[in-house]
């Protein structure tokens, strides 16, 4: 998969070339490039900003940089890709969306910065996202966000790939507990059933405490999931415990 990001600074991108994505990037599972779209403009000054028509607070981003840069961006690629702009007037991130574009092979992402964006930008984008309902100072944190999540679901970019399959959100329930050696620590006991070696048992515990930790902590999830008969029973155990 390749990723593109357009940003006026790309160095708030480093972070992603540490720890497992920076494996992922060194061993040819994640392709990432980041272009500083200031590069791109035709004005003396570099300005990528300029005051909205008809008044107001803050400053746009011009359309020019960013066409420019997507252009250069689809001159070297080939495609400009699965375009996101990141926006908080997008559809709301999840763990669904994450997989939906992990399935793209090239995805290139438009982090602004500053009030806004000149709304002819948007003829370029395919996709907005937003994290949630709240303003970041630039869409780079956003990116970070949303690249990291994806990633996660490439082939080989994690040690084990069945980890991303059993993770939280997973069919709309949050991760069983988990347990570490030593099995008693300090007389906290890892539960009995995960040391039993009985397969069965230990799967029907995890989908149990999965379904307790989604019922008390985030129940909205569980309005979204059709629940099968073992695990309706389970949960109404739960809910009588």
């Amino acid at each position: 998969m390749r990723i593109d990001v357009l940003s006026l600074f790309p160095d708030m991108f480093t972070p992603l070339k540490q720890s497992i994505l920076g494996k992922a990037i060194d061993k040819g599972a994640l392709d990432f490039h980041v272009t500083d779209f200031r590069d791109y403009t035709d004005n003396k000054h570099n300005n990528v900003d300029d005051y909205p028509f008809g008044g107001g607070a803050g400053m746009l981003l011009m359309a020019q940089p960013i066409f420019d840069a997507m252009s250069a961006v689809e001159k070297e690629v080939g495609n400009k890709g699965h375009v996101v702009l990141l926006d908080p007037a997008g559809r709301k991130f999840d763990h669904h969306v994450a997989e939906e574009l992990a399935q793209k092979e090239h995805v290139t992402f438009i982090a602004g910065h500053y009030e806004g964006y000149d709304e002819r930008i948007r003829e370029l984008v395919d996709d907005e996202i937003s994290l949630g309902d709240y303003v970041l100072t630039g869409g780079e944190l956003g990116a970070m966000v949303i690249i990291d999540a994806t990633a996660r679901f490439l082939p080989d970019v994690l040690g084990n790939n069945v980890s991303a399959e059993e993770d939280s959100f997973q069919d709309n329930l949050l991760e069983f507990p988990q347990y570490t050696r030593p099995a008693d620590f300090r007389g906290r006991k890892v539960p009995d059933v995960l040391m039993s070696g009985n397969h069965a048992k230990i799967a029907e515990w995890r989908l149990k405490e999965s379904l307790r930790r989604t019922w008390q902590r985030r129940p909205d999830l569980l309005e979204n999931r059709d629940l099968t008969k073992q695990e309706r029973d389970l949960l109404d155990d739960v809910k009588q415990e």
